[in-house]
């Protein structure tokens, strides 16, 4: 039987392909040793209001070429307060608003002292409420080292992993041919993202938000689109193994390599 790694940098709230991915992964590694991605989704993230979408950023304190796991939240400023006032001004009348809101209120409350500790609290809140188990492991705590594919190719490797599953970026940068020397297959996440009904209509669909735009909107929901988006055919599913089709689909096969 295959085991099917993801891997994947801390995001601030990210969105519902994030938690796709880590559904359809045995377990789910956060790259918190690589560099810190200013203007990036490690520290904010996008929801909608009657005007389109906004940022969420959440102020940090580090410097260049710091890892992600020491990166700081700046405390001086009261950014707390603001991400809760404008998730309750623009979801406050979301179907299921008060279902979700007490568990996220409660986590934007703490002190937080460092970033990845706040990321990785939300993506747990979020894992509960769309029912995902999959087990959590930090790159930091492996041991591993390496560059890009020669890091992504360790990590599977120390977790006894022989199919990564990518998202559609990685085909910009990963050297395939290395996972294939280390007898790793890939598999890429291609799915498309959900169509649910959100508030504000007049600002238009807005993709590939927050994941609190669609839990607020749709709740469990939510969880349906992520067992049934993008199932691929059976052929696709055999991976050299003797496939799991239900915790592969929504994934294709790379190709022949």
């Amino acid at each position: 039987m295959s085991k099917v790694v993801a891997i994947h940098q801390p995001q601030y709230l990210p969105y519902l392909g994030f938690f796709h991915k880590l559904r359809h992964a045995d377990v789910f590694v956060i790259l918190d040793n690589i560099q810190f991605q200013k203007n990036g989704l490690q520290n904010r993230n996008k929801i909608k209001t009657h005007h389109g979408w906004q940022w969420l950023t959440v102020p940090v304190l580090h410097r260049l070429g710091q890892a992600i796991r020491d990166v700081r939240i700046d405390q001086r400023q009261r950014w707390q307060k603001k991400h809760w006032n404008a998730l309750v001004t623009n979801y406050s009348r979301a179907p299921y608003f008060h279902q979700y809101a007490d568990g996220i209120r409660r986590l934007l409350e703490q002190e937080w002292e460092r970033l990845s500790q706040l990321d990785v609290a939300l993506i747990k809140w979020a894992m509960q409420a769309l029912r995902i188990t999959t087990p959590l492991l930090y790159a930091s705590e492996l041991n591993v080292s390496g560059q890009r594919t020669d890091l992504l190719v360790n990590v599977c490797r120390a977790v006894g992993a022989d199919v990564y599953l990518s998202g559609p970026g990685g085909r910009r940068y990963m050297e395939l041919d290395k996972f294939d020397a280390a007898g790793i297959r890939v598999l890429w996440q291609d799915v498309p993202s959900p169509v649910y009904q959100q508030l504000f209509p007049e600002a238009g669909f807005i993709a590939d938000l927050s994941v609190v735009d669609v839990l607020f909107c749709c709740g469990a929901a939510a969880r349906q689109w992520i067992e049934s988006a993008g199932a691929p055919a059976a052929p696709s599913v055999a991976v050299g193994h003797e496939a799991d089709e239900e915790k592969l689909a929504g994934v294709q096969l790379m190709g022949e390599l």
